[in-house]
């Protein structure tokens, strides 16, 4: 299966269906980003999913088979990625896997092509103290990278569609269109704050960056962190939800920054549905806010050439 950058894809979708404005093209790209079918932007997304997902339920169910081997370690593996936190031992865990057979199920998807790994920028107690004496849960803690999915619409099956079998063969959606209605802005997040990040970094494109994406440790957690060469910090946070984001996520952030002594150069925020008047008479150079229709500048320099081809269903 061919990879692409998730820019990439993201530009393919637009050009393709063409939605009406950045929060649709957003929330449809993370269920039906990679899928490589058209897609009618003019009806609503639950009926998207019955028309396009459900009812072809069986053609898509045999790729992903093939994709996965029809191997139950992978797919479980795929499932636990999808709706978990997205560590590597936290996944093999919750898909009931060990370090051997949840590692050959990880290397046999990062080889396909469905997943890639984020690795932490976390340094070990060990290795930041090799010879102070470690608190015991120190000393066993392991620093755990997290995995991606390469295209949205493989987590979106693994998230929503794959525990539904029973119910998708006897054309009962009730359940699956319940938690999809429930966990769709959860859901939708992750594909956001990926986009969030690309979206920073083109603002950012004239500065050489050499570290970027989400840092986790085991006390704080960022959406984005990157880092120039000239010793530049830029830290995001990403809020997919239906009501204006205050000014006090903008004090949880600087919370975070002071936990890990980091002196931001700016904070970005990336808001679904826009930001508060205070919050918005704060915005300068070391405040950025960004709500969905700036992500516009991800494709508005681009073309119809820029077109990609279906990506599962090749």
């Amino acid at each position: 299966m061919i990879r692409f950058k998730l820019i990439d894809q993201f530009r393919s979708f637009y050009f393709r269906n063409y939605p009406d404005d950045m929060e649709q093209l957003i929330e449809y790209f993370a269920v039906f980003g990679g899928l490589g079918w058209n897609v009618d932007v003019s009806k609503p997304i639950e009926v998207l999913i019955q028309e396009l997902i459900l009812e072809n339920y069986e053609l898509i169910y045999e790729k992903m088979e093939e994709l996965t081997l029809g191997e139950s370690n992978n797919k479980r593996l795929l499932s636990a990625l999808a709706v978990g936190n997205r560590g590597i031992f936290s996944s093999f865990n919750r898909a009931g896997l060990n370090n051997g057979n949840g590692g050959a199920a990880l290397n046999y998807l990062q080889e396909k092509g469905l997943v890639q790994i984020e690795y932490s920028r976390e340094e070990s107690p060990k290795t930041s103290n090799p010879h102070a004496k470690l608190k015991r849960e120190e000393a066993r803690r392991r620093v755990s990278h997290k995995v991606l999915f390469t295209q949205p619409f493989v987590r979106f099956w693994f998230y929503f569609i794959a525990r539904y079998t029973k119910d998708i063969k006897a054309k009962n959606y009730t359940n699956l269109m319940k938690n999809f209605q429930e966990r769709r802005n959860s859901y939708t997040s992750l594909v956001f704050e990926e986009l969030s990040e690309v979206l920073l970094n083109y603002h950012l494109r004239d500065a050489q960056i050499v570290s970027s994406g989400s840092y986790w440790d085991a006390n704080v957690e960022i959406d984005i962190l990157t880092v120039t060469h000239d010793e530049r910090v830029y830290v995001g946070e990403c809020k997919w939800t239906n009501h204006k984001v205050n000014k006090s996520e903008l004090k949880k952030i600087l919370d975070k920054c002071e936990r890990l002594d980091i002196k931001p150069t700016q904070i970005a925020l990336f808001s679904k549905r826009g930001f508060s008047k205070e919050l918005l008479s704060m915005q300068g150079k070391d405040l950025a806010l960004y709500s969905a229709e700036e992500f516009k500048a991800l494709i508005k320099k681009s073309t119809k050439h820029q077109l990609i081809e279906a990506f599962i269903l090749n």
